[in-house]
């Protein structure tokens, strides 16, 4: 089981659902959520300047398209220097359309470690646990 994921998406009701389906799978202790990028990094930011050093999210469920900052531009920033003290972050990209572009695109990104469709199921936790060796 995960200490913590982070999910990153516009709409309130994909982030209940994620919230309310990895509670029940026992896939993390702790679920915090972000409308958009610029939300999640904010997030960052508190983490890195914060004393107490609060535990960082070990895997990020991200979707690509938000107002104010969007997933690609989220990933730019994360994968800064600015932001290396979380980089054993993994990220699994969930979108409602999968467009090979936007595949293609993932690759670029070695953080990434799969691209999902929305939205996140039972069973798609579980291929995960087993594709994380949880």
């Amino acid at each position: 089981m995960l200490e913590q994921i982070l999910c990153i998406d516009d709409d309130p009701i994909t982030l209940m659902l994620c919230k309310k389906v990895i509670s029940k799978s026992s896939f993390s202790k702790e679920i915090i959520t972000a409308q958009n990028g610029e939300e999640a990094l904010h997030h960052f930011n508190t983490l890195k300047y914060n004393k107490n050093k609060a535990s960082k999210p070990e895997l990020i469920f991200l979707d690509l398209n938000m107002p104010v900052m969007g997933g690609w531009e989220f990933l730019d920033h994360f994968t800064s220097s600015d932001y290396t003290e979380f980089n054993s972050a993994r990220v699994i990209v969930l979108s409602s359309t999968i467009d090979p572009d936007d595949l293609a695109k993932a690759k670029k990104y070695p953080i990434i470690i799969d691209f999902l469709s929305k939205p996140i199921t039972q069973p798609m936790l579980e291929y995960l646990k087993k594709k994380m060796d949880l």
